[in-house]
């Protein structure tokens, strides 16, 4: 029933709508008092001495139920004639009525898949002030029927109590869906709303302090929780002698622990009212607080109050519960001081958040109070748990003491953290930039002209520190994207360029073709055959570091005497070239003789040796293939004759291809 709520009508009218939500509401206070009914019957049938029949226990289901919104019971049958209230509200039992009916509200504004609401209404869904109101109307009708059921049962109902205690619980559980359903917002506000209590709620400031009063009331029930349970322990011998005597059957022990652990809740904050300081209320005149208990305590046998302290005066073990709020004004401070450097804030406005978050902390302390606590009955159990207004005013003073201060603490210590970590950020960065890093003028010592090569293990030592060198890809200046499309086309006629003719030539668009053929008719770096040009002994007078050469390629030795010949470069004439020159089926180059279709593997040199290469190519080409280019070295018919001057005598063997 909790996970598939009520299908909505697929009539098309306002009014299905309104009746929905409204018997939404009356669902669920169905579901709660179901909830409790089924398990007090199952008490009933399992006890061997029941007190009267199943209308009896219906009804004391019923105000269990009352009792669960915080309405006031009323015991006829005491000793003294007189009637006795119970207004000890069990907070555990208080969440399961209120959760139903926040999700009662929630799920009329937010259906789920298989919950949709057809046609005229579809279009035009319930406000949140309808929802609101259809929603409490539904669960106040249950709720008034279970009234007057309960009034003739043991454990009635106060009127006043339940006139006031149970429309509040339900409009607050109520408001809380529809709040949850619109996104939880925190504006806009109405009009009617003044203007600097609107803008106080939108502020980050009132976030922070709403947070950081979260996790400090958090701290102080976790702390009380942890008193109450040592104390416990303490006193084990105490709470098992009541929790024997008040049920001597196994049903009867098992609804008094069932009992006792709804009122856990209550005993943390009974436990973090001793730790404030004011304490707890043991009647009409006793008093329990860290300095000793005060006065005659009034107490029932039950298995939970064994573990009140004893004893007129405290020791240091008593003394010791104020390390809870200590901890819990830490943890305030600790939460407004970081939000304080993360906004960037300034001392006043980390001290505002501060008080403001302690505040809400006290604001809490003092209505969790007010709910733990009641009477058991008249004269000495009249008063019974923490006075709301003084486990309030005590939150409040503890978290003001040493949350603001321990924020403003924080917050300077943070900013100074903050701000050492920029600088020591800064410095690096500057040693990173102004650095001298020697890898880097080792390599532009070697791309100079005329530098002399460093030595093996230093330039590898330099390449691999160089690797780990961060690497642009993409240009920052210059001739534009990398992807454009003029980039790409530049890039293709250089690649075709340097192919010596063997690749397709790119169609042109978009007026780019006259930029193109301009481009390729201008001379490259490498002539028409495919191989690098030698370098012209006039322009470097020194030897250049030796590079590696490819495999199968004699190098041409540096220490050769006598000129070297230019090589034949294609003329400079933009308007000698033409398409037609590069295309890959027509082109042939004068120049060198070579023909990419006549070039076979089975051309043979004159020592008839012949490998094929790579591509496909025959290392025993002739020579006249290669025209001027043989081996990378100078014209054979520019040569000097044998014994000529200048000649250095028999040169090594210039084959292009060497094994």
């Amino acid at each position: 029933m909790t996970d598939r709520s009520l299908p909505l009508l697929p009539v098309k009218a306002r009014s299905s709508v309104l009746a929905t939500c409204f018997l939404r509401g009356a669902i669920a206070a169905g579901l709660g008092l179901g909830a409790l009914a089924v398990l007090v019957m199952v008490l009933w049938i399992s006890s061997p001495y029941p007190d009267s029949g199943p209308g009896g226990a219906l009804r004391t289901a019923a105000s269990l139920w009352l009792l669960a919104h915080g309405t006031q019971l009323v015991r006829p049958e005491t000793l003294t004639g007189t009637p006795a209230p119970v207004g000890v509200v069990p907070l555990l039992l208080m969440a399961l009525p209120a959760w139903l009916a926040h999700r009662a509200a929630r799920d009329a504004l937010m259906p789920g898949e298989d919950e949709v609401y057809e046609g005229e209404c579809a279009e035009s869904l319930p406000s949140g002030w309808t929802v609101f109101w259809a929603v409490t109307c539904g669960y106040l009708m249950i709720g008034g029927a279970t009234v007057l059921y309960a009034s003739a049962g043991p454990l009635p109902a106060d009127p006043r109590s339940a006139g006031l205690h149970l429309p509040l619980t339900a409009a607050l559980a109520t408001a809380f869906g529809v709040w949850t359903a619109h996104g939880r917002p925190l504006g806009p506000l109405p009009d009617r709303v003044p203007a600097w209590l609107r803008s106080a709620l939108v502020d980050s400031r009132t976030a922070v302090a709403a947070r950081a009063a979260g996790a400090a009331v958090a701290v102080l029930l976790g702390g009380g929780a942890l008193l109450a349970g040592a104390c416990l322990a303490w006193h084990i011998g105490v709470a098992e002698d009541s929790f024997l005597r008040l049920a001597e059957n196994w049903p009867g022990r098992f609804a008094l622990l069932l009992l006792a652990l709804a009122l856990v809740p209550n005993a943390a904050v009974w436990g973090a009212a001793y730790g404030l300081g004011p304490g707890f209320a043991l009647g009409t005149g006793a008093v329990a607080t860290p300095l000793g208990v005060a006065g005659t305590p009034a107490l029932p046998h039950f298995p939970l109050l064994a573990a009140v302290p004893t004893g007129t005066h405290g020791s240091w073990w008593n003394w010791a519960a104020a390390g809870v709020p200590l901890v819990a004004g830490v943890v305030l401070a600790r939460f407004c001081a970081r939000a304080a450097v993360f906004e960037g804030w300034g001392r006043r406005d980390a001290a505002r958040a501060a008080l403001l978050g302690a505040v809400l902390c006290g604001c809490a302390l003092a209505g969790l109070a007010a709910l733990a606590g009641g009477p058991l009955g008249t004269a000495a159990l009249a008063k019974l748990g923490p006075v709301w207004w003084r486990t309030g005013g005590a939150a409040l003073l503890w978290a003001m003491a040493v949350g603001v201060p321990a924020a403003l603490v924080l917050r300077a210590w943070g900013a100074r953290e903050r701000v050492a970590r920029q600088r020591r950020s800064l410095r690096a960065r500057m040693a990173g930039a102004l650095g001298w890093r020697p890898w880097r003028k080792a390599a532009v010592a070697v791309a100079a002209p005329g530098a002399v090569a460093a030595p093996r293990g230093e330039s590898v030592a330099a390449e691999s520190e160089a690797d780990h060198e961060p690497y642009e890809f993409l240009p920052v200046s210059g001739g534009g994207l990398w992807h454009e499309d003029g980039a790409r086309e530049a890039r293709w006629a250089a690649l075709k360029e340097a192919s010596g003719g063997l690749m397709a030539e790119i169609p042109a668009e978009d007026g780019l073709g006259e930029a193109l053929r301009a481009a390729l008719s201008q001379p490259g770096p490498f002539p028409p055959g495919g191989h690098a040009a030698p370098p012209r002994a006039d322009s470097d007078p020194e030897p250049a570091p030796r590079t590696p050469q490819e495999p199968g390629i004699a190098a041409q030795p540096h220490d050769a005497a006598g000129p070297v010949p230019e090589p034949v470069r294609p003329s400079s004439d933009p308007d000698s070239h033409s398409d037609s020159d590069y295309d890959p089926d027509s082109h042939s180059d004068a120049d060198s003789g070579y023909d990419p279709d006549s070039f076979s593997g089975s051309d043979s040199d004159s020592d008839g040796y012949s490998d094929p290469g790579p591509d496909g190519y025959s290392d025993s080409d002739s020579d006249s293939d290669f025209g001027s280019y043989s081996a990378l070295g100078p014209d054979p018919a520019s040569a000097p004759e044998p014994g000529a001057a200048g000649d250095p005598g028999p040169a090594p063997d210039s084959s292009p291809h060497t094994t």
